[in-house]
């Protein structure tokens, strides 16, 4: 009887020890280049969501590769190891171009959102796609501008005005005062260079590319390291999205930080989302391609502790949901309207998805593995007779835009063809530049 009892009672207590357990079993992975603060407060926010909707918990978890296009990377290596899928629901985060890229691998699985959601979100913005309106493979999630952050203290002491286009950051004044980033890690990186090879062209890019490059005290891994480098002093400017920037100058003041946006020389980018192929999870994985596009939406844009909005830390996000903007006028945490904005630079979306990894290949060679030649070279030429002769030889790119355009499609897809293409680039861009140095 004794022992009847006790397996009663132990079977009672298995029991309330699993349950908890049991209503957690379901669980959603996500890979994203999100800061923490971002996980922070979406991950929290759907869990609630999803137990609303549906009556069931639901566990969020994140896997950080490092930034967009360590993400991308990852993405296209596992997939290529494992075609039926690779344990993970979603990829969340980056602008449009890896989307694109990965709707051509067939690696995102198509999802239509409601018509419900859908009305509230333009198609495109000054020409740039908000979603993919054809297979629903991905949407933008928020909206991003692209500019250059800078200390106002440093730029004065420096001699130097305050920046208000890309070619500024090329202003011998700032040697060794730019802070910039590695594209190989971070797609935000990626697309400061992007936007500023198609606002000047090919040439005139790769002058300011590789001026910049030569006035560069680091390169950091980050996009959001750019801007706290700028706010604490280390460096004078450098590019940066806009929310990175806003986040600086609430907190130390835009006394003491700006932040300008080049007109007619820059884009606007979405932040994206799209469920991975073969998803462990699709219910929860659509459930929260549905939360960001709703409810969400007033987590990128509300002030912190706002009904609806971020619990501990307002995001500065710009959202792709048109009608919140009057919605909730005076209650955002920013107070541009992007949407008003008119078109800015022509954006080739198509050419920029195209030449993605070999853009990221050509810089990481010529300005940042080659970056101990390339500052004496730079200081060289910012101070010969004829300076814009020298920036000229300098920054000859070792390809044309075409050339660079029909190596992404042909040798930079073999991984022994392109190892030996980027070798000889550093090879030749270091003999270059200890000569013109000499």
């Amino acid at each position: 009887m004794i022992d009847r009892h006790l397996t009663v009672a132990l079977a009672a207590l298995a029991a309330l020890v699993l349950a908890p357990l049991a209503a957690a079993q379901e669980k959603l992975e996500i890979v994203s280049p999100h800061p923490q603060v971002i996980e922070d407060e979406f991950g929290p926010a759907f869990e609630a969501y999803y137990k609303a909707k549906t009556g069931r918990e639901v566990s969020v978890k994140w896997r950080d590769m490092g930034g967009t296009s360590d993400d991308l990377r990852w993405i296209k290596s596992e997939f290529a190891k494992r075609p039926e899928g690779v344990d993970v629901d979603l990829f969340f985060g980056g602008g449009s171009d890896p989307y694109v890229q990965l709707k051509a691998l067939g690696v995102l699985q198509p999802y239509r959102t409601s018509d419900q959601i859908l009305s509230r979100i333009p198609s495109d913005i000054g020409g740039v796609p908000l979603y993919d309106a054809e297979e629903f493979t991905w949407y933008g999630t928020a909206i991003s501008g692209f500019g250059v952050i800078y200390n106002k203290a440093l730029l004065k002491r420096l001699g130097a005005a305050e920046p208000r286009t890309w070619e500024d950051l090329a202003n011998p004044k700032l040697f060794t005062w730019v802070g910039a980033g590695d594209p190989r890690h971070s797609g935000t990186v990626h697309m400061t260079y992007e936007i500023i090879l198609e606002a000047y062209g090919w040439r005139r890019g790769w002058e300011i590319i590789a001026a910049m490059g030569g006035n560069t005290k680091t390169f950091f891994q980050a996009a959001s390291d750019i801007p706290r480098a700028v706010a604490s002093g280390q460096v004078a400017a450098g590019g940066a999205i806009d929310f990175y920037a806003w986040t600086q100058i609430e907190q130390a003041g835009s006394d003491k930080i700006g932040f300008a946006m080049p007109i007619g020389l820059t884009v606007i980018n979405t932040d994206s989302i799209g469920i991975l192929r073969g998803a462990p999870n699709p219910e929860a994985a659509k459930a929260f391609v549905d939360f960001v596009l709703s409810d969400g939406q007033k987590l990128w844009y509300l002030k912190s502790g706002a009904p609806g909005g971020p619990k501990k830390s307002s995001l500065y996000r710009m959202p792709v949901g048109k009608t919140l903007y009057a919605e909730f006028a005076g209650q955002s945490a920013v107070t541009t309207n992007p949407f008003a904005w008119g078109k800015g630079l022509e954006y080739n979306a198509a050419l920029a998805t195209a030449r993605y990894e070999a853009i990221n290949d050509l810089i990481g060679a010529v300005i940042i593995d080659s970056h101990d030649e390339l500052v004496p070279a730079w200081k060289s030429a910012s101070k010969a007779a004829d300076p814009a002769k020298a920036l000229a030889e300098l920054a000859a790119p070792p390809v044309t835009e075409d050339e660079l355009t029909q190596l992404a499609k042909t040798d930079m897809t073999d991984p022994i063809k392109r190892n030996n293409r980027i070798t000889q680039w550093v090879n030749a861009a270091r003999e270059k530049y200890r000569a013109l140095a000499r």
